[in-house]
């Protein structure tokens, strides 16, 4: 983990032998410690659980843009639709 942040809190768990095997696993897969795999994991995981919660602040000038920019109706993105409107690789059927 590449921070420069004093590490001075501690936290224990408790889990199964296979799931500490698992870690210990990945980890040296990894080519780090398995403090330094799990904490890295746990914070990838925080970030997207939290993702969705994390708020943001607006003026009232931004506010207006914000909320015309989510009503305005979508620009035309002719090659996006031309791309869709394609057939797929699975859609070609058997190859022959």
């Amino acid at each position: 983990m590449a921070t420069t942040a004093t590490r001075s809190e501690k936290l224990d768990l408790r889990l199964t032998r296979e799931a500490k095997r698992a870690l210990q696993q990945a980890a040296a897969a990894s080519r780090c410690s398995v403090s330094e795999f799990a904490l890295e994991s746990a914070l990838a995981r925080a970030d997207e659980a939290l993702a969705e919660r994390r708020r943001f602040g607006l003026d009232a000038v931004q506010w207006k843009a914000f909320v015309a920019a989510l009503d305005a109706p979508p620009r035309p993105l002719p090659r996006l639709e031309r791309l869709l409107n394609e057939p797929g690789f699975f859609d070609a059927g058997p190859r022959r």
